[in-house]
């Protein structure tokens, strides 16, 4: 910095202009009264230029004296308020003085320290909030008063992502395409409504909103600042499963409540009939008897068929794992149905893509019932006349050597809108099926999903209305690591 331009080089010239103006005033008034009146004019003048000097000397050595205390205290303070500016929170002044700038000083080394306490605090407190926001599996999105998005985490972010080709809705109030492109990415479109409920209800807000065949628990509450309202926060979880658990909770409770009720009326109406003496004759009494007997034996396999399906859902069945003859297995089952088939005027065929059929591990009585119950599916949807082909062989695939089962049948098929649910506890395809002989509990295929589950292997139908249906199974011959 220039001495002319600092506050000691203006006190300087000032006060050179001062003692020149009084030293040019004395000479003007002086000199003619120093020729008048002494001898010797010219020593009084020579002492005149004499004492001039050394007043402007004094003057100099004063400026560059309040230099030294005052200017380079002041550049050191200057120098120091920069650093502070650029974001060097450690600098600190150096002097040590009992004047008003070294109290200057103190002050200031006292605010930078306390500066820097409370940037490292509030740096703490960003990276507790960052790494609490990173651990959260919830999603957090921070919107602006505008909607525009300024914050979210690792989940936010994907859901960002996830929801960004949704299409966008223009909202009165809201930011405006020319404003979105200034202030960021809008919230997303399912987010909106319950931004807007935040701004103008100026209250938490929960919802739960439905996307892309996800279903996601929002809680959004608004980012006030000096009581006003200058954005939302919100927290969003995916309850998915939850929701379809508790659909499937009510559903099961619903059906088993169904499929118990039904049996169990036609029982007590049966019986009461017997106490009442409707029967007239030993073979009316028969009939009612043997329809509580059949009703008595369907509830049973109801509830053996739900005891079953709980315990694999809940790994307590007893799945001791073998070596297993699949072809000897097939044959047995075959032969099983294949009173039933000519009892029915069914055509029940077997095929065997190779001689040897076998599983290194697996449970045998498991797979029988696997068998079973889609045999015993097939002969109730399949009218007299049509086939039932059980087909057996091995198959090359790229993660070894697979076991594929088929059982086709030439029955009254599924409908396409169906099949994805066939699996499910207590669907049934026929809605309009009659219960009876014919009916099931509708549990057979959740229990042979399971089983083959527990195997490592996988099924799946194929099926067209009127037509029939093919169960197709996989199952590993190597043991599976």
């Amino acid at each position: 910095m220039s001495l002319w331009r600092t506050l000691v080089g203006k006190l300087w010239i000032t006060i050179i202009c001062l003692v020149a103006c009084v030293l040019l005033s004395l000479g003007l008034f002086l000199l003619p009264f120093i020729d008048t009146n002494f001898t010797n004019p010219g020593a009084i003048k020579r002492l005149f230029v004499i004492a001039s000097m050394i007043g402007f000397s004094l003057t100099t050595f004063f400026a560059l004296f309040l230099f030294t205390k005052i200017t380079q205290p002041m550049q050191q303070l200057i120098k120091a308020t920069d650093s502070i500016r650029k974001g060097k929170y450690h600098t600190r002044l150096s002097l040590r003085t009992t004047d008003e700038i070294g109290e200057l000083a103190s002050a200031f080394n006292h605010m930078a320290e306390e500066l820097e306490n409370t940037i490292r605090s509030l740096n703490h407190e960003k990276e507790h909030l960052a790494s609490v926001l990173r651990s959260m599996n919830d999603a957090v999105i921070t919107l602006d008063g505008e909607g525009s998005v300024i914050l979210t985490n690792p989940p936010g972010d994907q859901i960002m992502k996830s929801w960004g080709d949704l299409p966008e809705e223009e909202e009165e109030g809201l930011v405006g395409k020319g404003q979105h492109d200034r202030s960021g990415t809008l919230a997303p479109q399912p987010l909106l409504p319950l931004f807007r409920s935040v701004l103008n209800q100026e209250g938490d807000q929960s919802s739960n909103v439905h996307v892309k065949q996800g279903v996601w628990s929002v809680h959004m509450a608004p980012l006030t600042s000096e009581s006003e309202i200058r954005g939302a926060v919100a927290v969003l979880r995916d309850v998915t499963e939850e929701v379809r658990l508790e659909k499937m909770r009510r559903d099961f409770v619903a059906n088993v409540s169904h499929e118990i009720r039904t049996p169990l009326s036609m029982m007590q109406g049966y019986s009461e009939a017997l106490l009442d003496g409707i029967a007239t004759s030993p073979t009316e009494s028969m009939e009612l008897v043997q329809v509580i007997h059949d009703e008595s034996l369907r509830m049973g396999r109801l509830v053996r068929d739900l005891l079953d399906l709980a315990r694999m859902e809940a790994g307590h069945t007893d799945t001791t794992m073998r070596h297993v003859d699949f072809r000897a297995l097939v044959e047995r089952v075959y032969r099983k149905f294949a009173v039933r088939a000519k009892d029915n005027a069914i055509a029940l065929n077997l095929e065997f893509r190779n001689d040897e059929l076998y599983l290194k591990e697996a449970n045998e009585d498991r797979l029988e019932q696997v068998l079973t119950n889609l045999l015993d599916n097939a002969f109730r949807h399949t009218p007299e006349g049509a086939n039932i082909t059980i087909i057996a062989g091995t198959v090359k695939r790229t993660s070894g050597l697979v076991l594929e089962v088929s059982v086709r049948d030439e029955g009254v098929g599924i409908p396409s809108e169906d099949l994805p649910y066939i699996f499910e506890r207590f669907y049934k395809a026929d809605k309009a099926r009659v219960r009876g002989e014919a009916g099931g509990t509708g549990l057979g295929l959740s229990i042979v999903k399971n089983i083959i589950e527990a195997h490592h292997g996988s099924i799946h139908a194929e099926s067209e209305v009127g037509k029939g249906t093919v169960f197709n199974l996989m199952l590993p011959v190597e043991k599976v690591q």
